[in-house]
């Protein structure tokens, strides 16, 4: 046993890294497709509203993002390691009033943001451990947690508001502001968004979420940590999650027992447009971005153009459905390339 044990995995890893690498040109394409839609949108509004991209107009399609951009990102890990994570709009908002609360008692903008980003990362550490080691579905924990967490944060706010006049000005300006047409919230989500995209690429333990993803099994016969990827990757959705609470107030100015509520769903929809494969092992933290950036501004262009706002959901849902289709005739092609491109070398 001990001498014919290793062979099998050379032969069994040739064909899974080439298939990783079809795919991933393929989804690339795809990520640069959504960039195209995304220019020609805003340039036939543009064309339709002389005001759309003005400095406060370009400065609002970016804010209006910013937030969606954060909790996509952290989404995209763990829907990479083929999981996800439906709670991530009741922390957004159990985080947001958590933020408000600490600093309407006169407490100090960036601990309040911490706060919030340690909040997040522990519910995030929850969701890890019920998966990774409760060995419970993704779908039954996450979807579970999602009532939780909006019920005790339901009870805890009950029907008290926060407003923008119970916040320091200073916070409630850095939400507004930024560099000319550039908002601060940008900025630091753009920065997220590099160094995860970063990690993913060039370190090993980020690499092996997408083995992880791609083939659960043989990830856990070539001595990759299963459990220890899957609680990281949930722990990090949590803490953007909870950054992303921190942002909304800022953004916003406003949080209620409702804030957050349905959110998860416009994640999953920005991630899986953005070209992570919802079952797992593809896909980059950009493209999930560009998909937030696509939805988020989909909101703006149709008031701009004077199209009734009840049409976004169903243009969300037609992109979603899309996506997916998508996702599985790549899966499909894929396949059936590798057979014949295996079929030649035998």
């Amino acid at each position: 046993m001990t001498v014919t044990a290793p062979n099998p995995a050379p032969a069994a890893e040739v064909p899974e890294s080439s298939s990783t690498r079809l795919v991933d040109r393929v989804f690339k394409m795809r990520e640069l497709a959504i960039l195209v839609v995304f220019l020609v949108m805003i340039g036939i509004t543009q064309a339709g509203n002389s005001e759309f991209l003005s400095e406060q107009g370009i400065k609002d399609l970016l804010l209006n993002a910013t937030i969606l951009v954060l909790v996509a990102t952290g989404q995209s890990l763990v829907v990479i390691t083929r999981n996800v994570d439906l709670s991530v709009g009741s922390t957004l908002g159990i985080t947001a009033f958590a933020t408000g609360t600490y600093l309407q008692g006169g407490g100090n903008a960036v601990i309040a943001i911490l706060l919030a980003v340690l909040l997040g990362v522990g519910l995030g550490l929850v969701n890890g451990l019920l998966v990774s080691l409760g060995q419970v579905p993704a779908l039954v924990v996450t979807l579970g947690t999602l009532y939780i967490i909006r019920g005790v944060d339901s009870i805890w706010v009950g029907s008290r508001q926060i407003t923008a006049a119970d916040l320091p000005g200073g916070f409630v300006d850095f939400g507004s502001g930024g560099l000319s047409a550039v908002p601060w919230l940008a900025l630091i989500a753009l920065a997220v968004l590099i160094v995860t995209a970063y990690y993913l690429k060039h370190f090993g333990s980020g690499r092996e979420l997408y083995a992880l993803g791609s083939n659960p099994e043989a990830a856990r016969l070539a001595g990759i940590p299963v459990r220890k990827r899957t609680l990281a990757a949930y722990t990090f959705c949590g803490g953007l999650a909870g950054l992303a609470g921190a942002m909304y107030l800022a953004r916003f100015g406003n949080v209620d027992s409702g804030t957050g509520t349905g959110y998860e769903l416009t994640v999953v929809s920005a991630v899986v447009v953005g070209g992570v494969v919802f079952t797992g092992g593809s896909g980059s933290v950009y493209g999930a971005a560009l998909g937030a950036l696509l939805l988020t501004s989909i909101n703006s262009v149709l008031p701009a153009l004077g199209v009734s706002s009840v049409w976004v959901l169903a243009i969300n849902g037609i992109l979603l459905i899309l996506a997916i289709a998508v996702d599985r005739i790549v899966a499909l092609r894929v396949a059936t390339a590798l057979k014949k491109r295996n079929a030649r070398h035998a």
